[in-house]
């Protein structure tokens, strides 16, 4: 009988002794846990002209996820549309330094402007299609100074190439049209005058101030002119599906310079490709955001163009695109 009463004794002891130290491993695991900082979530605000998602936020998106960036869990994007109104920026702009981000991520040139002038301390990541230096926004491409880097598509530098090509598929238009609505589109111009003075062809200046001005312009170019550029920039690539229609029912041949118009029915596009660029842009948001000063940053320029010919507009309008024009194209929608 004593010896049964030892050996439950003994089993008692182990039992209380075994709950113990798993008490303490448990205690100790929520100790180490809470003694750890949480997980760091980072915040990026996007200041975008659009009204909804593009093809650039995915590709910027994809180029987060690449790198282990998974929104909700490490990342949090902060998406502020302006829906074609450059007014809405500053206020954009404000709102991301009150909420002190991370960094802001930004397009085109009114999107640029109003985050530099609201921060000098948070860093900024900029895409443009014009020259940052020469706009005042950054000091060089190689230094760029402050608290901005980005990239800079420099599609004004392309004005005289895209002119070249529509003259080459359409020889017959001496007279081109060139429709804007932006400091974007005013550097387009200015870069266009040279070229096109060397191929004695008359360019026409249809500056746009908001969607309303559309059927006038048209109207205007299918009279005086032959052929017409189409300078992309916020509320005119919220509006090409118009832009598109209106090409179409005035019989116009279009050269775009944004690749989706020509991919979403539009004639012709030649441009930098915008998806490989912010691609890359996620690239650059993952520096600052491991600590790198974006003045020690260069503003990257884009390395891939594609020129993109879709025959069905041509046909819809009666154009015969020359077949040397085709075999320089990157992309022909039939």
């Amino acid at each position: 009988m004593k010896l049964g009463f030892c050996y439950h004794v003994s089993q008692r002891r182990n039992a209380v002794s075994t709950l113990f130290v798993i008490g303490a491993v448990v205690f100790a695991t929520y100790a180490i846990a809470d003694a750890q900082p949480a997980k760091k979530i980072f915040r990026v605000a996007a200041l975008v002209p659009g009204a909804s998602s593009t093809r650039a936020d995915e590709a910027f998106r994809e180029g987060l996820r690449t790198l282990g960036y998974l929104e909700g869990q490490n990342i949090v994007i902060d998406w502020r549309r302006a829906k074609g109104d450059s007014e809405k920026y500053p206020g954009f702009a404000a709102e991301a330094v009150s909420l002190k981000v991370d960094c802001i991520v930004t397009r085109g040139i009114p999107a640029i402007r109003a985050a530099k002038k609201a921060t000098t301390a948070i860093p900024i990541v900029m895409g443009v299609n014009d020259d940052p230096v020469q706009m005042g926004l950054v000091d060089s491409f190689a230094h760029p100074g402050g608290n901005i880097t980005g990239f800079a598509a420099i599609g004004a530098e392309l004005a005289g190439k895209r002119l070249e090509l529509l003259r080459e598929a359409f020889p017959k238009a001496n007279r081109v049209g060139h429709l804007w609505g932006s400091e974007t589109g005013a550097a387009h111009l200015r870069e266009i005058e040279a070229p096109a003075r060397a191929l004695g062809v008359p360019i026409q200046s249809l500056e746009l101030k908001g969607p309303n001005d559309l059927e006038g312009a048209f109207r205007t170019a299918s009279k005086e002119s032959d052929a017409l550029i189409v300078v992309g920039s916020g509320w005119i690539n919220d509006t090409r599906e118009r832009i598109i229609n209106l090409a179409a029912k005035n019989r116009l041949p279009v050269m775009y310079t944004q690749l989706p118009f020509a991919l979403e029915g539009g004639l012709m596009s030649y441009a930098a490709d915008e998806i490989e660029m912010w691609r890359r842009a996620a690239i650059l948001v993952d520096k600052v955001l491991k600590g790198a000063r974006p003045i020690d940053i260069p503003i990257e320029r884009p390395t891939k163009f594609e020129f993109i010919v879709n025959l069905k507009a041509a046909k819809q309008i009666g154009l015969t695109i020359p077949q040397r024009v085709l075999l320089k194209a990157d992309h022909v929608i039939k």
